[in-house]
């Protein structure tokens, strides 16, 4: 009889213990399921860009390339290439600054000497580090630092990177060819400049192409071929190790090339058929490779959106193209500087795996400026006040390549201060010439024709050859009337 009560009741507690083990299983599958759907990281997101690179320098945007350019295109390749977008400027500085903060440049009145960031204003790094991501810059800075010109030791370097959102910084103050040259880490000099050189030649017509930089300070051990490869690697590191931290990350990584000088080190030397320019750029793609090779060893590639371009167009001028047969602004006219396409239409690429539809083409208008409104929308907070008054996100034309276009039209300035305005493939520039660069080293170009200003259908006429200013008034009048409406209070 006790054997029998014993042997029901371990049916029982055995019973009992298959019901607890269900049920906590049960829980636990529930609370996986749940914790899979609340702690999906949020993507890692890398923006590389590059200086004074052409949109008709990239294969994907320009068959004749002479230059090979195999891992920017695969990156378009396995994203979407958009071949409307601008930078609302053609020079560094200022395309950096609308980049950075969303706003156009030009309603920016903080002198560089400053620093061009203002103190308070919200960068796309104070936006994703306030959303828990880390944040880390490698590059060329180029907004000012006010004391960057002759740091000294022991103190720190203001208004530059960290005090912009950035929580780690490693890079160079300006260009590779404006002086003193040294790096900065944080807020420090790696080693200070106290060395001298002496100017580097140009070795084309003008001397700002070539091997060309300024003769100023210097720090020990440093070395203008090396630097492009040595910000690359740091790229590199901060990868491998961001990515086996919790929280997801967002890197700025600013090359300093193709811009002058241009030093291509041996292994890419005489490798392309557009000259040490040509072989610099193969040098800057070799980079893009090793940044998302990095991307794939810390198996982080799949949850990260990578975005490309460049700041603006490139030193580059007809004598070039009649030389080496490459057109770095492919089908555009101008170069960096103006306000003619070349130097301000950017190849702009963005991989988004699960999301962007790969190998596709978006023809819609974008700026620089749209990238911090961009990136609100994907970490899903809100820009508050007047931050990025001139930034629109593009994050439906990524989601959804045939959604309709989010920006209605786009203002540009050129180095010499002329504005333009593209407005549904049409585009009215308020003066006469380039509006930069070609205008200063050829002077012909101002007197092309004799009306006022300019009025191009990009649709028909990309390389902006047949102006409309007499034969279009109404739709001239219209624009030109819009842009100073958006230019009014400047």
């Amino acid at each position: 009889m006790l054997k029998n009560l014993f042997m029901k009741n371990n049916f029982a507690n055995l019973n009992m213990v298959l019901f607890s083990l269900f049920i906590i299983g049960f829980s636990a599958l529930i609370s996986c399921s749940t914790k899979t759907e609340n702690d999906v990281q949020k993507p890692n997101v890398v923006f590389i860009l590059v200086d004074d690179l052409g949109y008709g320098d990239i294969g994907v945007y320009n068959a004749d390339s002479k230059i090979p350019t195999p891992n920017i295109d695969l990156l378009a390749n396995q994203g979407v290439r958009f071949m409307n977008a601008h930078t609302p400027a053609s020079l560094c500085v200022q395309s950096r600054y609308s980049l950075l903060t969303g706003q156009y440049h030009f309603r920016n009145k903080r002198d560089y000497k400053e620093g061009k960031i203002a103190p308070n204003r919200t960068t796309i790094a104070t936006l994703m580090k306030g959303a828990g991501y880390q944040t880390a810059m490698f590059g060329k800075w180029h907004q000012g630092m006010p004391n960057e010109k002759s740091p000294i030791e022991g103190e720190d370097l203001q208004n530059g990177p960290v005090d912009h959102g950035f929580e780690y910084f490693f890079g160079i103050p300006a260009s590779l060819d404006i002086q003193p040259y040294y790096f900065i880490e944080n807020r420090r000099p790696v080693a200070y400049p106290t060395d001298t050189i002496m100017e580097s030649p140009g070795t084309g017509l003008r001397n700002i192409e070539g091997a060309f930089y300024r003769g100023g300070d210097i720090a020990p051990g440093y070395s203008h071929e090396k630097v492009t490869e040595q910000i690359t690697d740091r790229g590199v590191q901060y990868i491998a190790k961001a990515a086996k931290e919790k929280n997801p990350f967002f890197m700025y990584l600013a090359l300093p090339a193709p811009h002058t000088p241009w030093l291509p080190s041996k292994e890419f030397q005489g490798k392309s058929k557009a000259g040490t320019y040509g072989d610099y750029t193969m040098q800057v793609d070799a980079m893009i490779g090793r940044i998302t090779k990095a991307l794939k060893n810390a198996n982080v590639d799949e949850n990260t959106i990578v975005f490309f371009s460049s700041d603006n167009g490139p030193v580059w001028w007809e004598d070039a193209v009649e030389q080496y047969g490459h057109k770095a602004v492919g089908a555009l006219g101008g170069m960096k500087g103006d306000s003619w396409e070349g130097g301000h239409r950017m190849p702009f690429i963005v991989k988004w795996p699960g999301v962007v539809q790969s190998n596709s083409i978006n023809n819609k208008l974008i700026s620089f400026t749209d990238v911090l409104a961009t990136f609100s929308d994907l970490i899903e907070t809100p820009l508050a006040g007047n931050d990025g008054e001139d930034s629109q996100s593009f994050m439906p034309l990524l989601k959804d390549n045939i959604h309709p276009a989010t920006r209605e039209n786009f203002v540009h300035q050129g180095a010499n201060q002329l504005f333009s305005i593209q407005k549904n493939n049409w585009k009215y520039i308020d003066g006469k010439g380039s509006g930069g660069f070609t205008n200063w080293y050829d002077p012909s170009v101002k007197d092309r024709d004799n009306y006022p200003g300019q009025l191009y259908n990009l649709l028909d006429d990309i390389g902006e050859k047949n102006n409309l200013y007499e034969i279009e008034k109404e739709k001239m009048e219209a624009l030109a009337s819009e842009l100073k409406s958006l230019t009014s209070q400047l």
